[in-house]
């Protein structure tokens, strides 16, 4: 039985035989405060090009009311696994489907969730991947485009948003009807519904005679937090930047965007109508870097309007279509718009996107850009490091290999050609080979078809007079992981080599040589002879996607000046090439601490810092030898106190080292000053202790016994909103008792009451590094019921509870013995299996690194 997957086989029968024309969809919603259930009634209008036919639509519904086909009346009971039969099609067809649906708490489908703060009730949809059929009856796969017309019944007083521009309500009474004009042919998951007591904020981009009206909505409990003109700006940038590079103009009638709770993802790109999670309304202060975050996720959300929208890609093993450019789309654009505030957004690139395509690739389920996508399983696992950050690193380099102009070029007649309809990947290279006259077929097997990460190493051989006598750059294919598909291979790479002198403590660019690189060895005689520089820095300006080294000489000169660089992009590659040397157990961790004390101080881009501080965090937390373990976090938190009390007053430097310390904050000193600043007895200078901040400090007091439930409680009272509720739970379930472990592990496993956020916050309180020993009895409690719980629970929530419960911290071979143990008796699903593969690679890794930080500390 197919439950609610579906094929790709099934996906490629249904379109060869089906075109959708329209569907018209009444959504009644009048009763959304109390919750339960609404009533859907679906009529679609299809073709079929073989008459007499049998297919079938989607729907996830408590129950189904009614099924006409064609006038004639079908058993209603013919529903079952997520399907309706449709039997002898017709060649012009009407289905009509009255179904009673279930609101959500999960994030998926149509989420209800209730504001504390005024007791409304707001809704919104997510669709991707397969959920508008919890909503409406819909034959769910990407390439069977249609019209969308919805008619909604909701409470007087409401806002109600879709893909097309909002109506005028009519009616009387306690309800009231929208009847929104059709869409233009899209994808079912792209369509979008967002209801409740929404306030927005109004505007419009005006380009010539083109007007397309803005909005940007939240909560009213949020709304004085609101910066629309912040937002309202970027978005108009994007217009600008995508307009003229794509030169097609902004496909949709308007462009609403609206923050809603409790969402599963950053955003999701609705066509017009995009959703983001409300966490991007700052209730207080944050980092330029979250801004920047903030943008970033903006910028890809309105990419999509064109990658994946206009154009979208035939099936799910073509999602490299959508994310990966929408993520190269949001850097790109961010580096040159006129005006934008970050035109250093390839060093953000480069230190979190490429970190994380890096650690995703060195997983045993790495895969091909270019996925395989069986069913649907695969692909709600496939929104990964591959599918946006390698994806869009191998633009990058193709942008450097094409030029960027020809590289537009193409996607211009990409668009034009495509609009309104679904393609492969072979259209794209067309386009592409036609505009820069390059053939791609070899560089797409060899990046987009193949997976793994290749390594480049400069060797460096000096003559008597300290001369270069020769240079070249080694690359190397490590093998994949165990059980990963396909075989490493070497690949042509577009690179620069950077040549770096020391002057009066700075770092300073003198030369840069740029080149092709290509098998294991590629000699560079532009070098030769020249006097050896201090620091040589392979891929500089991050042309490429591969891990790299450095030498010996420049490793030592790096080690001490990585803060001298006068330009963020090369600290933020030498910064991620330690990392990775890290978690590679080629660098011991407490040497990467060293490093990381040594240049942190002089790192002025904020992103790299935080970015820097979760990595030391981390490597401390899983790659030190334990036994050296309490020594490092020591050394570690001395630091952050000592960069709090150091930094410039009000800057975000100095809340970064705040959350930092409050993250790892251990001596009594330590946490007598968190208590300080929370119950107003200490004050840092500049430090602001808002909202948010109290709560990470409240976290950490709670997570070390210095807190108990009644403050927590006095906290919530100050802050009883739905973040609020949410910090709560995490420090309920962070204190440091087996009571309070056994309540939070009984909340998410025992019971499926929570919803995704309040879930979320729990695991996040239960997993402490610092209680390893309370921790432990758990780990045979997730095998026991961990296959029960991807059984019985959705995708989103089922997710959360795999990743998030795994012993992680019980860093040894009976965890590693325990996980196979499962994996070969429990026989899981696919997709289960990957997780909790994943998973185990993170323990194998950690063993490893903690063998070399050990060896290291006996040297």
């Amino acid at each position: 039985m197919p439950g609610t997957n579906l094929t790709r086989e099934e996906a490629r029968t249904r379109a060869d035989l089906l075109r959708v024309d329209a569907y018209d969809i009444e959504l009644d919603l009048g009763s959304a405060r109390e919750g339960g259930t609404f009533r859907s009634t679906t009529v679609v209008r299809f073709t079929a090009n073989t008459p007499g036919a049998d297919s079938f639509i989607d729907l996830v519904a408590p129950s189904v009311e009614e099924i006409t086909l064609n006038g004639a009346p079908l058993d209603p009971g013919s529903f079952a696994d997520s399907r309706i039969p449709l039997p002898n099609l017709a060649a012009e067809n009407e289905l009509r489907v009255v179904a009673t649906c279930a609101y959500t708490n999960t994030g998926e489908g149509l989420h209800r969730f209730v504001d504390p703060v005024d007791g409304e009730t707001y809704l919104y949809t997510q669709f991707e991947v397969p959920d508008a059929r919890r909503v409406f009856a819909s034959f769910e796969q990407p390439d069977l485009k249609a019209t969308f017309a919805f008619t909604v019944t909701a409470p007087e007083g409401w806002v109600v948003v879709s893909n097309a521009p909002t109506p005028e309500p009519v009616g009387e009474g306690a309800t009231r009807v929208w009847k929104f004009e059709p869409t233009g042919r899209i994808s079912t998951y792209i369509t979008a519904l967002i209801a409740g007591p929404y306030v927005g904020v109004f505007d419009a981009y005006e380009n010539g005679e083109q007007h397309v009206p803005l909005g940007v909505y939240c909560r009213p409990s949020l709304r004085e937090f609101l910066d629309a003109e912040a937002i309202f700006e970027v978005t108009k940038q994007g217009f600008d930047y995508f307009q003229e590079k794509f030169d097609y103009a902004y496909p949709f009638p308007k462009y609403d965007q609206l923050f809603v709770p409790e969402f599963n993802a950053g955003a999701m790109e609705n066509a017009g109508a995009v959703t983001f999670r409300d966490q991007y309304v700052f209730r207080s202060k944050v980092t330029d870097a979250a801004y920047e975050s903030r943008a970033a996720t903006i910028l890809h959300e309105l990419a999509h309007m064109w990658f994946g929208n206009l154009v979208t890609m035939e099936w799910w093993n073509d999602l490299w279509l959508n994310e990966s450019f929408a993520t190269f789309a949001e850097a790109v654009c961010q580096a040159e718009a006129p005006g934008s505030r970050w035109p250093h957004s390839w060093t953000t690139f480069a230190n979190q996107m490429k970190t994380w395509a890096y650690r995703q690739d060195q997983l045993p389920s790495t895969h091909p850009i270019m996925a395989e996508i069986n069913d649907l399983e695969d692909v709600q696992v496939n929104f990964d490091g591959i599918t946006y950050a390698k994806g869009a690193s191998v633009l990058k380099q193709l942008v450097a290999y094409v030029g960027q102009d020809a590289f537009f070029q193409g996607v211009q007649a990409y668009f034009k050609r495509h609009a309104w309809g679904n393609t492969r990947l072979s259209d794209l290279l067309g386009a592409l080979e036609e505009a820069s006259g390059r053939d791609l077929k070899a560089w797409s097997k060899a990046w987009l078809e193949t997976a793994g990460i290749n390594v480049l190493r400069p060797s460096v051989v000096l003559n008597t007079d300290g001369e270069i006598e020769s240079f070249a750059v080694l690359q190397e294919a490590p093998a994949l992981p165990a059980g990963a598909k396909g075989e490493a291979v070497l690949r042509p790479h577009r690179i620069a080599v950077g040549l770096y002198e020391l002057a009066d403590g700075a770092l300073v660019r003198t030369d840069r040589v740029e080149l092709d690189v290509d098998g294991p060895r590629t000699e560079v005689p532009e070098l030769v002879g020249r006097h050896r520089p201090a620091v040589v820095l392979l891929n500089d300006d991050d042309l490429s996607y591969a891990k790299i080294r450095l030498d010996e000489d420049s490793m030592a000169v790096v080690t001490e000046h990585l803060g001298g660089f006068t330009e963020s992009l090369p600290r933020a590659l030498c910064w991620a090439s330690a990392w990775d040397m890290t978690r590679d157990g080629e660098l011991a961790t407490r040497d990467y601490l060293s490093l990381a004390l040594s240049g942190i101080g002089r790192e002025s881009d904020i992103g790299v810092v935080q970015s820097v501080q979760r990595q030391v965090k981390l490597a401390l937390d899983a790659y030190a030898d334990p036994e050296w373990r309490e020594q490092g976090l020591a050394r570690w938190a001395a630091a952050a106190e000592e960069h709090l009390r150091a930094a410039e007053p009000g800057s975000d430097h100095q809340l970064a080292w705040a959350r930092s310390l409050a993250a790892v904050a251990r001596t009594d000193g330590q946490l007598g000053l968190l208590a300080g600043l929370l119950d107003g007895s200490v004050e840092v200078k500049g430090l602001a202790v808002d909202t948010e901040l109290r709560w990470t400090l409240l976290t950490r007091l709670a997570a070390t016994g210095r807190a108990d439930d009644s403050a927590i409680a006095a906290e919530l009272e100050r802050d009883n909103t739905a973040a609020g509720q949410e910090h709560a739970a995490t420090c309920r379930a962070a204190r440091p008792t087996a009571e309070a472990k056994a309540e939070a592990w009984a909340s998410v496993v025992e019971s499926d009451k929570l919803t995704n956020y309040v879930q979320e916050a729990v695991i996040a309180g239960f997993q402490q590094s610092d209680q390893r020993e309370l921790l432990a009895p758990y780990a045979a409690k997730y095998f026991a019921a961990v296959k029960g719980i991807w059984e019985t629970r959705s995708h989103e929530i089922s997710q959360q509870i795999i990743g998030g419960l795994y012993p992680s911290l019980q860093v040894s071979a009976e965890t590693l013995a325990a996980t196979d143990a499962w994996l070969t008796e429990a026989e899981p699903a696919p997709a289960l299996r990957r997780q909790v593969v994943e998973a185990r690679a993170g323990i194998e890794r950690a063993l490893k690194a903690q063998a070399v930080d050990r060896a290291a500390g006996a040297r």
